[in-house]
């Protein structure tokens, strides 16, 4: 019997929670279909942080790179931690050491989910450039302090980058309805985002079977409220990707229902699976946080395992769920809840 060892990093907040039961479904998943999960928990979080000076020591990334998945609940304590150490500290290391640059975000209604949109008409795979562009983490201050200081980040964009991650979004197209909607900024941006256009243009050729359709941000984000149905694939550079998957989030019910996937597509090294609605420390502890998005999660984790069938389960069960009216409702159904009911569906 086939046996996948995951690697759990809880984190902060409702993170605990939604990695509790999306490792409940997951296990529940495994069994009905003859394999085995192994799970190692481990602590790294803003209270880790707090308590060693590091977000994760450091052979962390060393002792991820034997698992063939993470699964990551939300990390993040701003009134503790500030989020820019949290996120270099962890997470971004993490995208970036095991080269996890296609970071994926499904965005539909579920059966049951009412979204804020007059059409439930849209089904939209976004991919984010997810290891250099505007999050490289080039730059840095001068003169800090004083009436001079000055600030600089630095954008990254090599032709490596940008052509995998476009690539990548045509591979998909492929494997989907064969639209792909390239989001760029180049009437401002006159170097990286021409670049991109530039390097979307030469790949187009290759791939006679999609249609490729560039848009600037600010049209896209008007797109995805105004005529979400007539899109497919959507990709985008790691600034611009984190801004439209957000507003994914919106007009498919909340970030309760935000999964997203981070892929090493070609498998030298683990990928990472994470709802985004992060720790939400408002409601933490109180019980009540959704875990479909987590499950989803876990659900794109499984099927990037080669486990289709059991990820098809999963979602059936919470398709389910939600159709019932359970888990629809931000703050309605307590986490166990939907837990409970997800794992009947299964």
């Amino acid at each position: 019997m086939k046996t996948y060892s995951i690697a759990l990093i809880p984190g902060d907040g409702i993170g605990k929670d939604v990695v509790d039961a999306a490792w409940q479904v997951l296990e529940r998943a495994a069994d009905r279909n003859n394999f085995t999960l192994s799970a190692t928990t481990f602590p790294w979080s803003c209270a880790y942080y707090k308590e060693t000076g590091a977000m994760m020591p450091d052979d962390g990334i060393e002792s991820l790179r034997k698992f063939d998945a993470i699964l990551l609940g939300a990390v993040g304590w701003p009134a503790e931690v500030a989020d820019s150490v949290s996120l270099h500290g962890l997470l971004l290391p993490i995208r970036k050491a095991f080269v996890q640059y296609a970071n994926i975000r499904p965005h539909r209604l579920l059966k049951g989910v009412e979204g804020p949109l007059k059409t439930s008409k849209f089904d939209i795979l976004c991919i984010r450039e997810n290891t250099e562009g505007e999050y490289s983490g080039a730059g840095g201050r001068v003169h800090v302090g004083t009436p001079d200081e000055v600030a600089v980040e630095t954008s990254i964009f090599t032709r490596t980058g940008v052509e995998r991650i476009l690539r990548f979004g045509f591979e998909q197209a492929r494997l989907r309805r064969g639209k792909l909607a390239s989001v760029t900024k180049s009437n401002a941006q006159k170097y990286s985002m021409v670049f991109w256009d530039k390097v979307t243009e030469e790949l187009k050729p290759e791939y006679p079977d999609v249609e490729v359709t560039s848009y600037h941000i600010d049209a896209m984000a008007a797109r995805m409220v105004m005529a979400p149905e007539s899109l497919d694939v959507v990709v985008a550079s790691n600034l611009f990707g984190d801004i439209l998957t957000d507003l994914g989030a919106a007009i498919q019910g909340g970030l309760g229902f935000a999964a997203s996937a981070n892929i090493n597509p070609d498998r030298s090294a683990p990928s990472m699976f994470e709802p985004v609605h992060g720790s939400a420390p408002d409601i933490a502890h109180l019980g009540i946080a959704n875990p479909i998005a987590a499950m989803w999660s876990a659900a794109m984790m499984l099927e990037h395992l080669g486990e289709g069938a059991a990820a098809t389960g999963i979602m059936t069960a919470i398709e389910a769920a939600t159709a019932s009216g359970t888990g629809t409702t931000p703050g309605k159904d307590r986490t166990d809840v939907i837990t409970a009911t997800v794992l009947a569906e299964l």
